[in-house]
């Protein structure tokens, strides 16, 4: 051979052999990744794998994200039908092929196509591709392209996934679903054999008609898995009685906010929840029934989380009216993740964070007095005071005054800093524009936060005492709907502590409750739970928050559009759901003390104190480690009595040494006078003996009018409607303060020039004025209409 003709050949080997290689090349990376891009349905599933929800995929199908394993009951039915070997041949059956153009050459048309599962799954991610013979060559290349790059069980869960099962509806999921109303792996032999018949002629699927074709081949498919031993004749029997599908169902809506956020986080997916299906549909009968009640009242909505309060997962997610109505009052609505107005729900976490600080003691006095504070003038839900009470106390009543006074004590700041540490993600202006005002509902939060919160003060009680009086970085978290894992490294610095939270939960303990939660007797349970509720201003939020070891239970009551209600409140709307939540939960037990963090100590019984020198009675109580540095009693003092032990005196009128000296609990003036309205057993100091020296009321205050008389003439204004009279008052000291009664109402307090405008009824009234100092002042008056003004 000569070298040229040597040359050629190597040439023509070369230019074959790198077509080749281009051939193959192009053949290696002609199938797409991925192999479908369709948009997928998206679908929510509790923590067993139970469907909770779906929403329909962009296109309009019911396409849900792919199935995780195709259930053996409808694989032995599909690849009886579809592709008996298919675990055996490359992605292509030469041997199904030969018999499919023998066939469709007997009947001189097309009646098998010879395809593969493999072949089917590569036409359908080729949509729309004409069937002809070019196009089944490409699609056998790519079927082998496929068997390379994925398994046979991957290959047959993709193809599972994206059949058409008739109408909107794709994929084995959807079908099942759909048209059966139950997971695929709940299926009848009857209900499989039909669903792997289906997607080789989707069209023959008419819900409710009998459809003669269908019917047909169902039952021989039924048939050969009877022949072919993989089912008995009573089987195949009882299958073939069954019906073809009668209806459409829809798709379940157990937790539909739940669908609509994780729509919103997660479109397109498969998201497998924390929810408990069980418990997720009783908590909605709850809510639905009392709702049935609030509608009654014009309250059209309601939200509740379940948590577990170790894991922070949610157990259930009830956004809002679980029947959803027809959106009239905002049922769609995820009220969950909405800001609403915190009402007192916040107040706990002032509490702890006082402890920790050594602020205020558990059993602290706080003073519960006429307020104003830049002319901010806080009022308790009662209207009423109570002169001082102890802080734990204020806090199990929900008392707003002493929260206002603590708050100003901690610092708005720094509160609101703790509001941002414990992940209150909807305060979104800086701390002065709240205030004074953010202990009481004047920011807004949500009640995925609140939840998350209180949750991570019971998770750090728990952590506490199962890893060895550790808290973890993580502990302080908002609550997950998805399973998660957390990291164990320790936390070096945390918002508040086990003691304080402790402390805390204690008092959410108590069953002292103002008017505004009158009837929780109804709700008392042997269980023990900590639980606060909240109202906002104008009766718009009703909130109920409670925990005990395993579950946290928190409900918002309103309507979605913030239209207040008369009775919304934490205790009548949103308090008897969360008692009735928690009575569908196990008892445990309850949190541990964080002893170890802790100091027992001697308190003054009477003022919640450290032990002053002049304390008689102490209570030993366990504390925060900073509270050894509050200041001791300082209401306790040493008096001075006369023999009888009747009169104050001074030495200028008694002998020191013909003195009783005693120890007496003295609050502030102020203090005092409400204090011993609530405190039958309080005893005021006793008087001065006339012949000592003391300055009366009399000589400090005095009226300016009225004076000479005691009528008082209300003026008629032009409309008829009675107007108002100033009362006027002088003091000694220019830097007083006085606070006006009228028959035991608080008017107000006034200082500099101290006059008063009041509105009162015609008759006989009693004017009480009180400086800070406790000097008290009383005058009668009697109301005359005057004459109509103009």
């Amino acid at each position: 051979m000569s070298m040229r003709k040597l040359r050629v050949r190597i040439k023509w080997k070369v230019y074959v052999g790198a077509g080749l290689l281009a051939l193959m090349v192009f053949w290696w990376f002609s199938l797409p990744n991925p192999l479908f891009s369709d948009p997928c349905s998206t679908v929510i599933e509790s923590q067993n794998g139970a469907l909770l929800g779906a929403h329909i995929a962009d296109d309009g199908q019911w396409r849900f994200p792919e199935i995780g394993y195709v259930p053996e009951k409808y694989k032995t039915a599909v690849l009886t039908f579809e592709d008996e070997h298919f675990y055996q041949h490359p992605g292509v059956n030469p041997f199904a092929l030969g018999r499919a153009v023998i066939q469709d050459i007997r009947n001189r048309r097309i009646v098998s196509g010879g395809s593969t599962i493999t072949m089917q799954l590569i036409r359908l991610s080729r949509k729309g591709k004409p069937r002809n013979l070019w196009q089944k060559l490409v699609e056998m290349a790519l079927a082998v392209r496929a068997e390379v790059r994925y398994s046979k069980d991957e290959i047959l869960r993709l193809y599972v996934s994206h059949a058409p099962f008739g109408g909107n509806v794709v994929g084995l999921d959807a079908a099942a679903w759909r048209y059966y109303g139950r997971s695929p792996d709940q299926l009848s032999w009857s209900e499989a054999t039909t669903l792997a018949v289906l997607p080789n002629a989707p069209s023959l699927m008419y819900p409710g008609r009998q459809n003669k074709l269908l019917l047909a081949k169902r039952n021989r498919l039924l048939d050969r898995l009877q022949q072919q031993g993989k089912i008995d004749s009573m089987t195949c029997r009882l299958a073939k009685l069954e019906e073809l599908p009668q209806k459409i169902y829809a798709i379940p809506r157990i937790a539909p906010q739940l669908l609509n956020r994780v729509l919103k986080e997660h479109p397109g997916e498969r998201i497998k929840t924390t929810v408990e299906r069980n418990l997720q549909q009783h908590v909605n009968d709850v809510v639905r029934q009392h709702l049935v009640a609030l509608k009654a009242n014009g309250i059209f909505n309601a939200a509740a989380l379940v948590l577990n309060v170790e894991k922070g997962e949610v157990l259930a997610y009830v956004g809002n009216d679980p029947d959803r109505g027809n959106g009239e009052h905002g049922e769609d609505v995820d009220v969950v993740t909405a800001p609403r107005s915190s009402g007192s729900i916040l107040k706990p976490f002032l509490y702890a964070a006082m402890q920790d600080d050594g602020l205020i003691l558990p059993n602290t006095l706080i003073p519960d007095i006429p307020t104003n504070i830049g002319g901010f003038s806080p009022q308790n839900f009662d209207l009423k005071f109570e002169g001082a009470v102890p802080a734990s106390m204020a806090l199990s009543k929900s008392l707003n005054i002493p929260a206002v006074r603590m708050l100003r004590d901690f610092s708005v700041d720094r509160f609101y800093g703790l509001m941002k540490r414990l992940h209150f993600s909807t305060l979104n202006h800086p701390a002065n524009h709240y205030g004074l005002s953010l202990i009481l509902g004047g920011g807004e939060v949500d009640l995925w936060d609140l939840a998350g919160a209180y949750s991570s003060l019971g998770r750090i009680l728990i952590h506490y005492e199962t890893m060895d009086g550790k808290a973890l970085k993580n502990d302080f978290r908002e609550p997950s709907y998805q399973g998660k894992s957390y990291s164990k490294q320790e936390a070096k610095d945390i918002p508040i502590s086990a003691g304080a939270a402790w402390l805390t939960f204690k008092a959410l303990l108590k069953v002292h409750r103002p008017s505004e939660e009158a009837g929780w007797e109804s709700f008392a349970s042997s269980r023990k739970v900590a639980w606060k509720t909240g109202t906002s201003f104008g009766f718009r939020d009703g909130w109920a928050v409670g925990l005990d070891r395993n579950y946290l239970v928190a409900v918002w009551c309103g309507n979605a559009d913030g239209e207040g209600r008369p009775g919304l409140t934490g205790t009548t709307a949103a308090a008897p759901i969360m008692f009735d939540i928690f009575h569908l939960l196990p008892a445990g037990k309850w949190f541990t003390q964080p002893v170890d963090e802790m100091v027992r100590v001697p308190l003054c019984r009477e003022s919640g104190y450290r032990m002053g020198p002049y304390c008689t009675d102490a209570d030993t109580t366990w504390i925060m480690p900073k509270g050894l540095h509050t200041k001791a009693c300082p209401f306790h003092r040493l008096v001075h009595l006369d023999p009888t032990g009747k009169w104050q005196v001074t030495s200028q009128c008694v002998p020191v040494d013909k003195m009783i000296h005693k120890s007496w609990f003295v609050l502030p003036p102020v203090m005092e006078w409400y204090y011993k309205r609530r405190n039958p057993l309080y005893k005021p100091l006793p008087p001065f003996r006339p012949d000592c020296a003391e300055t009366p009321a009399s000589k400090v205050m005095e009226m300016i009018y009225p004076r000479e008389n005691n009528q008082v003439f209300v003026p008629i204004q032009l409309d008829g409607s009675p107007g108002k009279v100033i009362l006027e008052a002088a003091h000694s000291n220019p830097d007083a303060v006085i606070y006006w009664h009228l028959d035991d109402k608080y008017l107000g307090e006034t200082t500099g020039k101290h006059q008063m405008p009041v509105s009162p009824s015609v008759g006989k009234h009693v004017i009480t004025l009180i400086d800070d100092q406790g000097n008290e002042l009383q005058k009668t008056i009697v109301v005359v209409a005057g004459k109509k003004l103009g």
